[in-house]
């Protein structure tokens, strides 16, 4: 059975402080309980000493006949004396009690035996409350004194009190720490959640939701106000990129009228102008529908013979006479949306084209995916410039040209795309120089021949 737990954040907190002031009292009036006992035991044990040692140092100065005299007259106090060798029903206490260390120290002249009863009679009443101590006089006469001391402790190989003191006060301290790291922990994991789920959010909107029935109530109202938020944003992006989609798409409209126009004037060198500006404005819308649809993560994913789908797009790019060349093997279907993939990667290749004249496209697998490196051989780029190219609309070139620049959306949308089919993509400066865009597409929970799409075997070049 559960037992069931308060719904807020602060009455789980103060209920764990409370249960831990509770423990750390109790353990340290155990404590005190334990060291006072063993504190007034001491100084019994030191009173039972003192007697010992003066019936003795009595004794030693008396004649046999007073000493007889004495044995039959019952001794003093408490003692009982006996000029005889001890009961043998006894057995000696360990030296590691400390009243057989305190009565020889008080003693040290004689050789004291302190003995207890064997316990072989009745077991419900085992001589509590019997203490022997035997020794010989210095003229050789057996004495046995019987002391009314209270129970001492049975012979064990238990720790000492000082140890037992020490193993309470690190149990102590072992209890508290885990009641604070409890207590710590119990604050701190919805934040940590809530953290993860933020840093999430950041990469993949469309991620799944917060669950909101766990925790406690403070966690949940976070968690729900979280999830709100995030469709609130959701909602958001898709209205602008519908926006987005729509301007891109109407603006085809008045370019292509203002383009028939154009064929009516007479004047070549201005019509050449305005066509040049209308391509580049079509460019534009064009990019721009691209980059819009690029944000829609709902298209379904399956797996794609990923080494026959870069072979053919090096085949395309050596149609358009660009040099691309082809090394490694994924050997593994990858799981993506083939038309969004083979965008992505054709944007890459492009970009390396466009400002490196050379690429070369390396695939590799690796345990939790595949990695493909796309290099080519230009100047690179400034290490703070690394991520900005992938903002919107940013351009490195600083002269703005659209024929040098690009519309600055080419390496968003390949971003956008791998991301929606939870690839990703980074960019380095090569050791050998030029850049280096490492693409990471992760593999698909089961891989099998069968389910690769297209049979075509891929070929390396040099």
């Amino acid at each position: 059975m559960k037992l069931p737990l308060p719904r807020t954040l602060f009455a789980r907190l103060m209920l764990i402080w409370l249960l831990g002031i509770a423990l750390v009292l109790a353990i340290s009036f155990a404590l005190f309980l334990g060291e006072r006992d063993r504190f007034d035991r001491g100084v019994l044990f030191e009173g039972i000493a003192r007697e010992i040692a003066a019936t003795v140092e009595m004794l030693e100065q008396m004649s046999p006949a007073e000493r007889q005299q004495t044995a039959e007259q019952g001794g003093r106090r408490r003692l009982r004396i006996a000029l005889a060798p001890p009961p043998p029903d006894t057995r000696p206490l360990p030296e590691r009690f400390s009243l057989v260390q305190i009565v020889a120290s008080a003693l040290p002249e004689h050789r004291v035996a302190l003995l207890v009863p064997s316990n072989r009679g009745d077991e419900r009443h085992p001589h509590h409350g019997r203490l022997f101590a035997a020794l010989q006089l210095s003229d050789g006469t057996p004495l046995t004194i019987r002391v009314q001391a209270p129970p001492v402790p049975p012979a064990s190989d238990g720790p000492t009190p000082p140890a037992r003191a020490l193993a309470a006060l690190l149990a102590l301290i072992t209890g508290v720490t885990l009641l604070a790291w409890i207590a710590v922990r119990l604050a701190t994991r919805p934040l940590s959640r809530l953290a993860d789920a933020a840093r999430a959010l950041g990469e993949d909107p469309e991620r799944a939701p917060m669950a909101t029935d766990r925790g406690s109530a403070e966690v949940r109202q976070a968690a729900s106000a979280f999830n709100q938020m995030q469709r609130r944003i959701r909602e958001h992006v898709r209205e602008r990129t519908r926006i987005l989609a729509a301007i891109s798409h109407d603006l085809q409209t008045p370019i292509t009228r203002l383009r028939l126009r154009a064929e009516q004037i007479d004047d070549d060198a201005l019509r050449e102008r305005i066509q040049s500006d209308l391509d580049a404005m079509q460019a534009l819308a064009r990019e721009g529908l691209d980059y819009a649809r690029s944000l829609d993560a709902n298209r379904p994913s399956r797996n794609v013979d990923l080494d026959a789908l870069l072979d053919t797009l090096r085949e395309d790019a050596l149609d358009m006479g660009w040099a691309v060349s082809l090394r490694g093997q994924a050997g593994a279907p990858c799981l993506a949306e083939p038309v969004a993939l083979r965008r992505a990667m054709w944007n890459l290749v492009g970009n390396g084209i466009k400002f490196g004249e050379r690429v070369e496209i390396t695939v590799e697998r690796r345990p939790e995916g595949f990695m493909i490196a796309i290099r080519d051989h230009g100047p690179g780029l400034p290490e703070d410039e690394l991520e900005k190219v992938f903002e919107p609309f940013y351009r490195v070139e600083g002269s703005r040209n659209r024929e040098t620049g690009g519309t600055g959306l080419g390496l968003t949308i390949a971003r956008n795309l791998l991301r929606a089919q939870g690839g990703e993509v980074r960019l380095r400066n090569a050791p050998g120089g030029g850049l280096e865009a490492c693409v990471s597409l992760p593999a698909p929970p089961r891989t099998h021949a069968a389910d690769v799409r297209s049979g075509a075997q891929p070929r390396q070049t040099p």
